[in-house]
């Protein structure tokens, strides 16, 4: 398992978070930003040890990411339970269908925090686990926003409709642009994987499907982009409510 993190901000998210056990902390001799202090005195806080480094040593730990002179030895992140998702009086939870990039989960999530999302829904199977790849695409949101994982796609989104939440799948096969939606209810929104797009049985457990207009020669957009372009719809919806 891809157990580093790398990065002053993704580093202090984790340890801020206490979501995501961390083991110890590599830190370059000649980094001494103001926000490394408040990462050591952190770090200190929780009682991670703290080793200090030549600048070659971290860069083979970080084998080509960007370290910034940071790199964090973790353990797993804990996934959270199911009912997380629905203590908000109008939840908006993000359903992904098998996205297995690490980088694009981690936009995702990173987009979906920053949307106030309450949380974001992986399967057990063709998903990306939530690796430290993750962690630092995610730029820390990881950290901070429930991921919750499920055997079935299907039932966990019949699981939502039955909580009382509108289920709406984002696929080249809606009839409808992703405006015409009212997001300002409970609502989850299903995304597909990179490749495939919706899985048919999903599809079929939605109640609408929405579609996004490909107006140039490519058929379809970054399942990221497609995220952000979708929740960022809610959010304006809401604030004018």
């Amino acid at each position: 398992m891809d157990n580093r993190i790398c990065g002053v901000h993704a580093v202090y998210e984790a340890l801020a978070s206490r979501r995501q056990p961390i083991e110890r902390i590599h830190i370059a001799r000649e980094t001494h930003s103001g926000k490394v202090k408040e990462l050591l005195d952190l770090a200190r806080e929780r009682g991670v040890p703290v080793r200090k480094e030549e600048r070659s040593i971290l860069d083979r730990m970080a084998q080509g990411e960007v370290h910034q002179g940071v790199v964090a030895i973790s353990g797993e992140v804990s996934y959270a339970d199911f009912e997380v998702l629905l203590k908000e009086e109008k939840p908006l939870v993000v359903v992904l269908d098998g996205v297995e990039d690490p980088h694009n989960l981690g936009a995702v999530i990173r987009t979906a925090e920053a949307c106030k999302a309450s949380g974001v829904v992986v399967p057990e199977r063709h998903s990306a686990p939530l690796s430290a790849t993750v962690v630092k695409a995610s730029a820390g949101a990881s950290a901070h926003l429930p991921i919750v994982r499920v055997k079935n796609v299907a039932s966990a989104i019949d699981e939502l409709k039955e909580r009382g939440l509108w289920v709406v799948g984002i696929d080249p096969a809606g009839t409808q642009n992703w405006t015409s939606f009212d997001y300002t209810g409970p609502v989850a929104l299903v995304l597909g994987g990179e490749h495939r797009g919706l899985r048919r049985l999903v599809r079929e457990h939605c109640d609408v499907l929405l579609r996004l207009p490909m107006l140039g020669k490519i058929e379809s957009l970054n399942i990221s982009v497609a995220a952000g372009v979708v929740l960022y719809e809610v959010v304006r919806q809401r604030q004018l409510t």
